[in-house]
């Protein structure tokens, strides 16, 4: 079973951008940065939509957590 792969929406991509977070984003893994979209943008209210976003954009400044849970980011070659 395949996961739905989601587009990124402009307001998301723009958050990104005004917080310089784009290189943290892209350094996630494939299916990190598919969820966060998803999860985002699954959100009915408006309000629910800039809370998520807002949580991802905490997570990534950070870069110990993914969704509320701890997260470390693999050493390339080790």
């Amino acid at each position: 079973m395949k996961r739905e792969r989601y587009l990124m929406p402009d307001f998301i991509r723009d958050a990104l951008s005004a917080k310089r977070l784009a290189a943290a984003y892209d350094a996630r893994p494939p299916y990190q940065r598919n969820d966060y979209i998803g999860w985002i943008t699954r959100a009915k209210l408006p309000a629910t939509q800039q809370r998520r976003l807002t949580q991802m954009l905490d997570e990534l400044e950070k870069g110990d957590a993914y969704m509320k849970m701890p997260y470390r980011a693999k050493v390339v070659g080790k």
